[in-house]
Formats: structure tokens, sequence, C-alpha cells
């Protein structure tokens, strides 16, 4: 059977698409928030912006920022 005519173009059009929406899927669901754990440089802002609210002092900064180490 030879793959010719005017729906041929239509074929490879479709095929793309799909191809489009699928990466397109896959990109949301790798980057929906909370999808993965917290890493450790994320731990670490959170550190910084809670001692930098005054949250928690000095001390207490050193000692959880070596834990994170």
């Amino acid at each position: 059977m030879m793959w010719s005519g005017p729906m041929t173009g239509w074929m490879w059009l479709w095929s793309l698409l799909a191809l489009v929406a699928l990466a397109g899927l896959f990109w949301l669901v790798v980057r929906l928030p909370g999808s993965g754990a917290a890493t450790p440089g994320t731990a670490r802002r959170i550190l910084d912006e809670r001692y930098a609210r005054g949250e928690i002092d000095e001390d207490d900064y050193r000692r959880r920022r070596a834990g994170l180490s």
C-alpha cells in the first residue's frame, strides 16, 4: 500500500500534535508544586528566611544550619 495522497500531510500533523501534547503533559507533571521532596537548598533557604524575619536567634540558626550540612 502506498502512503500518498491529500491525507498524508494531516497524519503527520496529528502525530506531531500528539507528541507535543504528551511532552506538555510530562512537563506539567514534573513542574507541579509539591511533586518532589524538599531539597537541602530549599531547607537552607527557609532557614535563612526565618532568621531574617527574626523568628529564630543566631545560636538556633547556626545549630540548625550545621544540622543541614
